[in-house]
């Protein structure tokens, strides 16, 4: 979900990869970050709009709104895809593990701590997420560390689910590197399947196993995925000529068709098994679009707007549950009857005012954390720009 590792140049050979921009920024990936976690938002507004999840109880026609969970199958193997973009251009190497583990800290923590308390704020002040009382110290706890997959708790933010698991992947990745190192990236992901897949075929049988299914395994796979797809940024030209595009098509029909035909409940049943079948397809989209290709859709995801939406699509994951929740359960639900004119207007009031809540936020928790890699980076720019206001407010002589 957070902002990619991608690197802006090959910094051994100084060269910029190719179907980047002119800085060397890969193109179109902030884009897909942002429309994913813009995608997410009004699933949320979809949801309470039209009770009776995992059924389809709204009109036909916005079904496809009931399956907000296929965005974090996105941010997951996206995720994997942009931590290996650096690793891949050196030979699949981390560059040390307290770094990486250091960096990934200073990206997602403070962001995500602060939108815990803006969550438990809003949760215990105006209204609790639905289906959850108000947080408890036990939920302070367990948000706060990360453990929301692994001990129940009362939620204050139901976004926040897939965050532990992201943070868990993030443990794993340097064994994933090690693995795709030595033995290749066939044997990694084929590994990472196999041992995936026994956990889903043995839960419904075997308790213990079952425990893991917490962890939502399947998320590993697409993490493996990502990291595999990032291999065609240092490919051969040959390799990065290949129609990604329409491989990355061609797999995914068969995992819609069976979605329509079996319907949502189904569907949401099976999540297990949908999202390892979907994954391979969003990571030859990414290879096809870290390519330049198609063009079209690379330069969609790359207008401005679309782009700026994916440097803070981090935070609006983070905080919009709340704002939505509010906004539904205040202004709308007291006035409006669940249906199509109630998601409509909760829709119209949440957009704007998470969008706005979350460029604002990430101003503060966010984005000084990706332009500035140390405590010390931080203060001494917090330091400058307090003396730039300083003398432009000081009186003139």
């Amino acid at each position: 979900m957070t902002s990619s590792e991608e690197g802006i140049r090959d910094e051994t050979t100084g060269t910029t990869v190719h179907g980047s921009t002119e800085r060397g920024r890969l193109a179109g990936l902030d884009g897909i970050r942002g429309v994913a976690a813009l995608f997410v938002m009004v699933h949320h507004c979809w949801l309470l709009s039209f009770p009776g999840y995992p059924a389809n109880t709204g009109p036909a026609w916005l079904g496809w709104l009931l399956y907000g969970h296929f965005a974090v199958v996105v941010f997951i193997v996206l995720s994997g895809f942009s931590l290996a973009v650096s690793p891949a251009r050196s030979a699949w190497r981390l560059g040390g593990v307290r770094r990486f583990a250091r960096r990934r800290a200073w990206r997602i923590l403070p962001p995500y701590w602060a939108a815990l308390v803006f969550s438990l704020v809003i949760a215990w002040t105006l209204v609790p997420q639905p289906g959850e009382g108000a947080p408890t110290a036990k939920s302070v706890a367990v948000y706060g560390l990360l453990l929301q997959d692994l001990f129940g708790a009362p939620s204050p933010n139901g976004a926040f689910w897939s965050i532990a698991v992201e943070a868990q992947l993030y443990l794993v990745f340097p064994l994933l590197l090690l693995v795709l190192r030595r033995a290749g990236a066939a044997v990694m992901l084929a590994a990472v399947t196999v041992v995936v897949a026994a956990v889903g075929l043995l839960a419904p049988g075997v308790p213990l196993v079952d425990m893991l299914m917490r962890l939502t395994p399947q998320f590993a796979v697409l993490f493996a995925v990502g990291v595999v797809a990032t291999g065609v940024i240092a490919a051969e030209e040959h390799v990065r000529r290949l129609p990604w595009h329409w491989m990355a098509l061609l797999a995914a029909v068969p995992v819609s068709v069976v979605i329509v035909v079996r319907g949502s409940v189904w569907t949401v049943e099976n999540y297990f098994w949908i999202d390892m079948a979907l994954g391979p397809a969003v990571g030859l989209l990414l290879a096809a679009v870290s390519t330049g290709r198609p063009v079209a859709l690379v330069r969609l995801l790359d207008l401005r707007p679309i782009r700026s939406l994916g440097s803070f699509s981090y935070t609006l994951y983070l905080i919009h549950a709340p704002i939505v929740v509010v906004l539904f359960q205040s202004v709308v639900a007291p006035h409006l009857p669940a249906g199509l004119p109630s998601f409509l207007t909760v829709l119209a009031l949440a957009v704007p005012v998470s969008l706005l809540a979350a460029r604002s936020f990430a101003a503060v928790f966010e984005l000084p954390f990706q332009r500035h890699r140390s405590w010390p980076a931080l203060r001494a720019a917090a330091r400058a720009r307090m003396s730039r206001m300083r003398a432009a407010l000081r009186p003139a002589p």
